[in-house]
């Protein structure tokens, strides 16, 4: 059995299209594939119980009759966290309960593809962090990585040298046209000659960047107060109206697929951002509703109006850690994810078996 742990440098990289992206396209070349994230931290509410939704998405691609606990034996909250400092949870004892759960679910599988976690550090406080897994369950060991500068590169050397042999290789995702030739003339190479093999460079794609305003406002338990305005644009970035209508006018319109963040009471610069074209939503804050002549025009351009109770500084904190994690996977973005890949990175020699 061939185990593949796919890990990360960074939150909100695209680990998760990726692994489960390969995962699909081993099982379409007639590969017994399992999938397991031994520890949640995309968490959210389901049923009553805390979850990650990532291994939920797995189980319905690739059809598993695992349960959830078995696809994710530890939801690593900060609930869970202090009861480890506090000693209410053994590390040992944590440790067996993932490692119990591969095995089961490793029983007659080719394929065992383990989504790790979103740096090396997490899972420091029970002795489980991706270094430690990895061994644990004898698997090879992907990092997906960003790249926006050369420092980046300092990142993805640091967890090389933590993983050692358990080392894969690297594919650089969601790379910006600007940085191709950087990273294909020096970088790669730079790495190659370190023993760092790089599997290959995606592409940043429209369709996966941002989030769709839909799921931010869900996220966010946001109300939306601008009539049949679309829900489908994505946001990628946020930009915050605390200044006068002139100097937010100049901001906004130097900004792109971005969400406006201001109080609901700031009529003037929720206008001006009316008149930024990358500007794809306003998001008001304190739970003011905005005039009827801000709404009309929003109904006009077709532009979401968003409206929480929270006030802006909570709002984005909350509106900084959705975009960060990039929420929302769905068939469609793993099925687009393995266009990408097919379309840039060696996958037969990424999922052929350790030697």
């Amino acid at each position: 059995m061939n185990a593949l742990l796919v890990t990360s440098t960074d939150a909100g990289i695209g680990k998760t299209a990726i692994a489960l992206a390969l995962a699909a396209e081993a099982r379409d070349r007639d590969r017994e594939v399992g999938y397991m994230k031994p520890t949640g931290t995309r968490l959210r509410s389901a049923t009553g119980k805390t979850r990650d939704e990532d291994p939920m998405l797995a189980r319905e691609l690739l059809d598993l009759d695992a349960e959830m606990h078995e696809l994710e034996p530890v939801v690593y909250s900060p609930t869970f966290v202090r009861e480890v400092m506090r000693g209410r949870e053994d590390p040992g004892e944590v440790r067996s309960r993932v490692v119990d759960s591969f095995e089961t679910l490793a029983a007659d599988r080719d394929l065992m593809v383990v989504e790790g976690s979103d740096d090396l550090a997490t899972g420091s406080v029970i002795d489980l962090t991706d270094v430690d897994l990895a061994e644990a369950i004898d698997a090879r060991v992907l990092i997906v990585a960003g790249y926006d500068e050369v420092g980046d590169v300092d990142e993805v050397l640091a967890a090389a040298d933590q993983l050692g042999e358990r080392l894969a290789g690297v594919v650089f995702n969601r790379v910006a046209d600007a940085a191709i030739d950087e990273l294909t003339e020096d970088v790669v190479p730079f790495l190659e000659g370190r023993g760092v093999p790089v599997f290959g460079l995606v592409p940043r794609d429209e369709e996966l960047a941002g989030v769709p305003v839909a799921d931010l406002a869900e996220s966010l338990g946001a109300e939306v107060v601008s009539g049949d305005a679309t829900l489908d644009a994505r946001v990628e970035r946020f930009t915050v109206g605390a200044m006068g209508s002139d100097s937010a006018l100049g901001q906004f319109r130097r900004t792109r697929n971005a969400v406006m963040i201001a109080g609901g009471d700031r009529a003037d610069v929720q206008a001006a951002a009316l008149e930024a074209p990358g500007v794809e939503a306003l998001l008001l804050t304190g739970g003011f509703r905005p005039p009827e002549s801000v709404l009309g025009r929003a109904r006009d351009e077709g532009v979401p109006v968003l409206l929480v109770q929270s006030d802006t500084r909570t709002t984005v904190d909350r509106v900084e850690g959705v975009l960060h994690s990039g929420r929302t996977r769905t068939e469609r973005t793993v099925e687009r994810a393995r266009e990408l890949l097919a379309e840039s990175v060696d996958v037969d020699r990424l999922l052929s078996p350790a030697e």
